[in-house]
């Protein structure tokens, strides 16, 4: 039941993160055996700062490819790196590579003001979407309201769970709507979040300074993640919990009766999604991997590759590929995996039931379990 909120681009760019291939090939040698060295000049405006290699000139090998990280203050987005930027992998992406190949000066720009990205995520029987501009929509189930969003603003992203849903605002605070029972809700008092994420009853924030705060039902342990840090992503499942740790490995708190938290030996790992029962993992290679219940083969994915984005519903999985089109695999009771029609996706969501994708142009599909209208979103335009 966890989204991500960034476009197919993001992904892409993700995906390059950790694929470091740092060699001593032929031409990299010069005539008297020395490694040919060039020298990187990075600086940035002040919106923000470069955390990864950081601010000043660093010299490496030729060949190297360098992690880029750019981090905005509070209140700033970031906007592109500009300069030298032919082998940078995404330019509009603060998460990225360089390749050194010369003497390079590039700079990371930042701008006042929240960044909005139109985003979908699927819960147990309702499905919310985030506008470009900052405002939800929701369809489906509403027993508990958690559909009742159309006044929320500066929303930067969304997260659903069982029966409630989470907005992260553009300053960092968090709103929350529907089954309270578990105090999965309660999350006024939070600051500093970049990341929610909503799991079965309950709901996780990443903070800024990379460490996690839960709310809501702790019978499994999943919300005991007060002693992690370096973390950059969170995924919440049916009753576990997941983190993506900065240097690619991820860690895992909950239940784990089918070993979905059996994620100690993962590496290179770039983005992560908890289903049920189960736990998902994109490789920085584009490949998959995927521990937890199998019953229906939902974790059936290690032929899968050119993919840019993994999501995780209660039996099924999803991969969102490089070229738009998606591929599922799992329980497909009510149809949630009949996708091989999508097409120009840029980002996917997986409920318990049911399936959404966002397509380019702004426009949604969904497939599945559709009893409470969750599945009625054709006519959303999230641009």
């Amino acid at each position: 039941m966890k989204i991500l909120s960034w476009r197919r681009h993001h992904y892409v760019a993700r995906v390059s993160i950790f694929m470091i291939m740092v060699a001593l090939m032929a031409g990299m040698v010069g005539c008297g055996g020395s490694v040919v060295e060039y020298d990187l000049a990075i600086d940035c405006n002040t919106g923000g700062s470069v955390a990864t290699p950081g601010v000043g000139t660093f010299t490496y090998a030729t060949g190297t490819v360098i992690n880029l990280l750019a981090e905005p203050k509070t209140g700033y987005h970031f906007v592109d790196w500009t300069g030298d930027v032919s082998t940078i992998a995404d330019i509009d992406d603060a998460t990225t590579t360089i390749t050194m190949d010369d003497h390079y000066s590039i700079t990371a720009n930042f701008a006042f003001g929240p960044q909005y990205i139109p985003m979908v995520a699927a819960g147990g029987y309702h499905t919310v979407g985030l506008k470009a501009g900052g405002m939800a929509v929701a369809a489906g189930y509403n027993s508990a309201g958690q559909c009742n969003v159309g006044n929320w603003t500066d929303i930067i992203q969304v997260a659903v769970g069982y029966g409630h849903t989470v907005g992260l605002e553009a300053d960092g605070s968090v709103v929350a709507v529907g089954i309270n029972d578990s105090e999965q809700c309660n999350v006024g008092h939070w600051t500093d979040i970049i990341q929610v994420a909503a799991g079965g009853l309950y709901t996780v924030g990443l903070k800024f300074d990379s460490t996690v705060s839960a709310v809501g039902d702790n019978t499994y342990g999943q919300c005991n993640v007060g002693n992690w840090t370096d973390i950059v992503q969170v995924a919440a499942g049916g009753y576990h919990t997941v983190g993506l740790e900065a240097n690619g490995t991820v860690i895992a708190v909950g239940d784990n009766t089918y070993g979905q938290c059996n994620v100690g030996n993962w590496t290179d790992i770039v983005q992560v999604a908890a289903g049920g029962y189960h736990t998902v993992g994109l490789k920085s290679d584009g490949t998959v991997i995927a521990v937890g219940d199998n019953t229906y083969g939902q974790c059936n994915v290690g032929n899968w590759t050119d993919i840019v984005q993994v999501a995780a519903g209660y039996g099924h999985t999803m991969g969102l590929k490089f070229d738009g089109t998606v591929v599922a695999v799992g329980r497909n009771t009510y149809g949630q995996c009949d996708i091989g029609a999508w097409m120009d996706i840029v980002q996917i969501a997986a409920g318990y039931g049911h399936t959404v994708g966002l397509e380019s142009d702004g426009t949604v599909v969904a497939v599945g379990h559709n009893s409470y209208g969750q599945c009625d979103v054709s006519y959303w335009d999230l641009n």
